[in-house]
């Protein structure tokens, strides 16, 4: 069974679940509050499930000097790189209050520890891809390839100050990923096939069937060069699973171009498909 597990409540990832679609502010907020509600917001109004944030505690993070050191990239929110990343920082109060609104709005949030060592195989859990390319053609391949998360850093404009921002995605573009995510999912469909009710009347006139490609005498042991597969009357055996009479007996002669029926084989498997 494909590996699953409830990444939030009530909201299951990996098997048939969807993709759990992260919208990734990261620090695109400019250091503003009201600018962060209004991302929290857009990524709900295009169909994200998550909002994220980044968080760190400056002084676990680098020490003295580097906090200390000048900082005059066009990027710059500050004449330090402390005084710029302080700029950046939200505190505790304001992340709950940003946690707090995203409940309103409906969307679920989280906010990374930038500060952490994590584990980095994950042999037993479903697998993410976290993209910083420009467009959204290999995030939608990677959903198709299997991606069960994914996450995109989004912006309100691509030409704000930061280097996040142009490798982010506008609220147009998030729109038109999880557009095409779900698309691509419904596409996908199921690895279990199955006859649809729809398929049925298609499937009662032009339906497939092993049949004997060569005359089979009695007693025959089955090999790949006596059988082919094609529209079939009456149905017999599913062609899905013409390997499986590989080295089963015939129980009693087969004419050449006759149906494969499941009872004219020893030890026969699947039942036949109707």
């Amino acid at each position: 069974m494909p590996l699953e597990l409830e990444l939030c409540p009530g909201r299951w990832v990996g098997g048939q679940h969807p993709c759990f679609i992260i919208a990734e502010i990261g620090q695109n907020h400019q250091g503003d509050l009201d600018v962060a509600k209004r991302m929290i917001r857009m990524a709900k109004e295009c169909g994200a499930d998550c909002a994220k944030f980044q968080k760190s505690e400056l002084e676990f993070k680098f020490n003295r000097k580097a906090l200390e050191r000048p900082y005059t990239s066009k990027h710059s929110w500050g004449k330090t790189y402390g005084e710029h990343k302080r700029h950046l920082e939200f505190s505790h109060d304001q992340y709950r209050e940003l946690q707090r609104y995203a409940e309103e709005v409906g969307i679920f949030f989280t906010a990374s520890g930038m500060d952490e060592e994590y584990q980095k195989l994950f042999p037993d859990i479903p697998i993410g891809y976290s993209g910083h390319e420009t467009g959204i053609a290999i995030s939608v391949a990677a959903v198709a390839l299997g991606a069960k998360v994914l996450e995109r850093h989004i912006t309100l404009d691509k030409t704000w100050k930061g280097s996040d921002h142009s490798a982010s995605l506008e609220p147009g573009e998030l729109a038109e990923l999880v557009r095409s995510v779900r698309l691509v999912e419904r596409a996908l469909g199921s690895p279990t096939k199955q006859l649809l009710p729809c398929e049925m009347a298609c499937n009662e006139k032009l339906g497939k069937s092993v049949v004997a490609k060569v005359k089979i005498p009695e007693g025959t042991i089955l090999t790949m060069d006596m059988l082919t597969v094609k529209v079939g009357e009456p149905k017999g055996y599913p062609p899905e699973d013409i390997f499986n009479l590989v080295g089963k007996k015939v129980l009693v002669t087969v004419e050449e171009d006759d149906t494969i029926m499941e009872e004219l084989v020893d030890n026969h498997g699947k039942k036949i498909k109707s």
